[in-house]
């Protein structure tokens, strides 16, 4: 029973001590870093898209020469 109690006092002290050194030491504040968390999102989404779109074209000019009985090489 001892032991428990100790180790479950050792637990609560160390989530309370990590928890003031998260505070403390974080480096902005929490609506700062959502914000610069969803604008990195937004980035990313939209480079993807970018991206997307520019192997669409790729891939269907590929198609379009495949069609016309051309032999299309992939672009690295």
């Amino acid at each position: 029973m001892r032991k428990t109690f100790f180790l479950l006092l050792g637990i609560l002290s160390g989530a309370l001590v990590g928890a003031a050194a998260a505070l403390l030491l974080a480096p902005y504040s929490g609506k700062e870093l959502q914000g610069q968390i969803r604008a990195r999102a937004q980035d990313l989404l939209e480079q993807g898209k970018q991206a997307a779109a520019a192997r669409r074209v790729e891939l269907q000019a590929q198609l379009d020469a495949f069609k016309r009985g051309k032999t299309a090489t992939l672009a690295e």
